[in-house]
């Protein structure tokens, strides 16, 4: 419990920060000179903050107009990423950990879903009568199809 108050508390506090020190986009600073790679970075790692506050306020933007352009692009897009991908990745590894991960349940699934993929594709195939040897090929490729992605799926 002490540990989740102290990163609500640090959470609220860094937030804070970002809002109080005046490096959003639309600051005066660009003014005088362009944005660069670095303030490019900086904007795309607090992009999601000057959203939220960019919809409450017209002084605060997600992007710095006044910019070098493609360095700053490049730092921006840099930035997204870095914030984006990381949180992506922790999440996926806690999925991949949790107790649903048994792999008996998920070979039973796919079985399950691979079975009756290849009867819809059956009864697919038995509607067109006079092609048959055609619709046979068809059939016997996207079943081995589906089952080499539903492998692939599963492994991940």
């Amino acid at each position: 419990m002490n540990r989740k108050l102290i990163l609500i508390v640090s959470t609220l506090i860094i937030f804070s920060l970002l809002l109080l020190s005046g490096c959003a986009p639309g600051n005066e600073r660009f003014v005088t000179g362009p944005a660069g790679f670095w303030a490019g970075l900086w904007h795309g790692l607090i992009c999601l903050v000057t959203f939220i506050i960019s919809l409450f306020t017209d002084s605060v933007h997600m992007y710095e107009v006044n910019n070098t352009g493609n360095w700053y692009n490049f730092g921006f897009l840099l930035g997204v990423m870095i914030i984006f991908s990381s949180s992506h990745s922790k999440a996926a590894t806690k999925k991949r950990r949790g107790p649903c991960g048994k792999d008996a349940e998920w070979e039973e699934i796919g079985a399950k879903v691979e079975e009756k993929v290849k009867q819809a594709i059956r009864e697919w195939v038995d509607e067109a009568k006079d092609k048959e040897d055609e619709w046979e090929e068809i059939g016997r490729k996207i079943e081995e199809k589906i089952k080499r992605e539903l492998r692939n799926w599963a492994e991940k």
